[in-house]
């Protein structure tokens, strides 16, 4: 019997984001829905609830040290009980390769990198150079290699309206609003656009009546930016998202007509979830955002590269940023 599950190890959401269509292709390929196990930060349980190739998700919080061999234990019980007929390995860590090793798994296919390999059975990996890639084209050379079809590369998520039912926040009461969605935060400071600039932009919409309300999305530990945008701002027209769950910050993304973000997850989500989303992009990669419905903001004479000073965010005017959302809206 075919049963399938796939293993993705990394934490943020965004990243999981990318991999979807790539888990959706293992699922395609065999014609069954997967079991996937991943960690428990991604919330992966309710954002992919909805999923039907998704047949199950089981956490796990792949931590280091003192915990390698406990997790290998744990992983290997995992494997056993449900008997896998093949398990995929999207990123190139060892336990998991060896828990199923020692399970006796027997199709164990990943991307080879350094020593995993010892413990997969796939015959074709990743080269030493193909390492230096995202994370999403590297699981797109590994599928390709390995006969595996790719027939979306864009991320797509889909939530019922049902699940959302009883989260919070209660939207009636804006109703009557055009509602903008502003992703101020980022896991990586160096990505995070300034606090006036959110503050300015949502008054040049608001004057120009290109938004009437906006939606401040940031996790709980970052919510000081949210209010500092609530000061400086010459209106009261915000919603401090900082308290809601992930399903309360979907519920927001789909009442919103657009969304401005810096590069973190909740730019990501909302392009999966077929939100117009602009993405504010300085002192990374914009190429990160190859497979995705993302329109970049960018400095003029943007460079692609890596420079992890937030500094580099001010290079993005609040005209530039206004200019390229009216072309596109």
């Amino acid at each position: 019997m075919t049963k399938i599950c796939v293993v993705y190890s990394h934490h943020k959401l965004g990243d999981l984001i990318w991999q979807l269509p790539y888990i959706k292709s293992i699922s395609d390929f065999h014609q069954s829905p997967i079991f996937l196990v991943t960690r428990e930060k991604t919330q992966a349980k309710k954002i992919l609830q909805d999923e039907n190739y998704i047949f199950s998700i089981f956490y796990n919080n792949f931590r280091k040290k003192i915990w390698y061999f406990y997790e290998i234990y744990l992983l290997y019980k995992f494997f056993k009980k449900k008997n896998f007929s093949h398990i995929y390995f999207l990123d190139k860590i060892n336990r998991p390769a060896i828990a199923a090793c020692l399970a006796n798994i027997k199709n164990r296919i990943g991307l080879g990198v350094k020593n995993q390999k010892k413990w997969l059975t796939n015959k074709f990996f990743l080269d030493e150079k193909d390492y230096l890639l995202n994370y999403s084209l590297q699981s797109k050379k590994f599928l390709e290699i390995n006969g595996i079809a790719i027939s979306n590369f864009i991320p797509q998520i889909n939530i019922k309206a049902s699940s959302l039912t009883h989260t919070a926040p209660n939207l009636k009461k804006y109703k009557n609003e055009i509602c903008v969605s502003f992703g101020v935060d980022s896991f990586e400071e160096y990505k995070i656009w300034y606090e006036e600039n959110f503050a300015k932009l949502s008054e040049m919409l608001l004057e120009n009546k290109i938004a009437t309300f906006f939606y401040l999305i940031c996790g709980p530990d970052k919510a000081h930016i949210a209010k500092k945008i609530m000061s400086l701002a010459c209106h009261n027209k915000f919603l401090d998202c900082s308290d809601l769950d992930l399903l309360g910050v979907i519920k927001v993304l789909r009442d919103s007509a657009f969304f401005v973000g810096n590069n973190s997850g909740p730019l990501n989500l909302s392009s999966s979830l077929g939100i117009k989303t602009f993405g504010l992009i300085s002192g990374s990669s914009v190429d990160q955002l190859k497979f995705t419905n993302i329109i970049p903001i960018v400095p003029e004479n943007y460079i692609d590269q890596f420079v992890k000073d937030r500094r580099e965010m001010k290079k993005i005017t609040i005209n530039r940023a206004y200019e390229i959302i009216m072309k596109n809206i």
